[in-house]
């Protein structure tokens, strides 16, 4: 924890050093350099009101109760030619002290480090990347909503491999990616399986973008291998420059033992919507569900196991271009008991958050 409180402070000096102005860019010959950064900090008051201070399990961002907290602060380098780009990331907070629990300690703290080589129409990266997966990123002011929904808390914000990305046109966009696993830099000890990755998205027009993904892979030691097939749809839809939304649905199987041909599934479908009252002010609300009977990505050991209805609204003020400030209530409804008020069993969880976000 000092560690991750001593990457965030350093993160906030550099925030401090280059907030005057909106980017920092710096052009040779050969092409250009680009800085960038941003810091989110935030308060949750839950009413479960958790004695170690942490909201339900599944919650990866803005998950700390009753405590000032910073979720996310990072600074990024980027650099872009005609036939090459590449990226170095760096952060901290609360999001990168739980969403990277499970790397080795030296890797925690970076966001993303990729590299590009561009063939024609077809680009090729390596390296940590975020996700192909998901509509939503940790990023807070790219979303329309204050906090992740529980499908973008429980698929990967990034991944680690090499991705073949190919545009034929301005409204076609394919891919194809080898990783190293589900949301994994290191691999699983004991994996020798291979994980892939597809993703099409389709721009019939400027106000509409459809989205599939998928992955196939193994998050478990070779001896125990359970084979996952996830695919995630989504559209945006901006209806008018004052009104849009997004509709998606997850769904994903994976073997319940080695070799077997018995399943169990998860699903989840969305539908977030934003309307721009004026440039500075916005409001957005969001109503989700998600069902994993069998507990693949949720555990609870309940008898229906984690089927949860969610809903949340929120309202956005951007008093500049490069600040926001952002309130949300949000309510869990379960079918079981699967939460906690007080150390004690309920099947709902309530939670008010705020936060202020910055970036250059």
């Amino acid at each position: 924890m000092k560690k991750a409180l001593m990457v965030a402070g350093i993160l906030s000096a550099t925030l401090n050093l280059y907030a005057q102005d909106s980017t920092k860019t710096v052009e040779n010959a050969k092409g250009s350099f680009t800085f960038s950064g941003y810091a989110e900090a935030y308060y949750s008051y839950n009413t479960g009101q958790p004695s170690n201070h942490l909201a339900p399990g599944f919650l990866y961002n803005f998950n700390r109760h009753n405590e000032l907290n910073l979720n996310l602060a990072m600074v990024k380098a980027n650099y872009t030619s005609d036939r090459v780009h590449a990226n170095v990331g760096i952060m901290g907070g609360t999001y990168t002290q739980y969403n990277m629990a499970a790397e080795p300690e030296a890797l925690r703290y970076l966001y993303e480090a990729n590299v590009g080589v561009r063939f024609g129409k077809v680009w090729i990266d390596a390296g940590l990347m975020p996700s192909h997966i998901g509509f939503e990123s940790a990023i807070g002011k790219d979303c329309y909503t204050l906090t992740r929904s529980i499908m973008a808390e429980n698929t990967p914000y990034f991944e680690a491999g090499a991705k073949v990305t190919w545009a034929p046109n301005d409204k076609w966009t394919f891919a194809a990616l080898y990783l190293n696993g589900w949301q994994r830099i290191k691999k699983v000890d004991g994996n020798q399986t291979p994980n892939f990755g597809t993703q099409i998205t389709f721009k019939p027009n400027a106000r509409i973008l459809l989205n599939w993904s998928t992955y196939v892979g193994n998050d478990f030691p070779d001896s125990t291998r359970k084979m996952r097939y996830f695919n995630d749809l989504y559209g945006t839809f901006n209806i008018t420059d004052k009104f849009s939304f997004i509709a998606g649905c997850d769904y994903g199987l994976q073997q319940k033992e080695k070799g077997s041909s018995d399943y169990s599934t998860w699903y989840s479908p969305i539908i977030v919507a934003r309307y721009a009252f004026t440039e500075k002010f916005a409001m957005a609300g969001r109503a989700e569900y998600y069902n994993d009977k069998n507990g693949v990505i949720i555990a609870t050991d309940t008898p229906n196991g984690f089927k949860t209805t969610g809903f949340s609204l929120n309202a956005d003020f951007t008093p500049v271009n490069n600040i926001m400030l952002r309130l949300e209530g949000r309510l869990f409804d379960g079918r079981d008991k699967t939460f906690l008020k007080k150390d004690t069993p309920t099947s709902t969880n309530d939670a008010i958050t705020a936060s202020l976000a910055v970036w250059f």
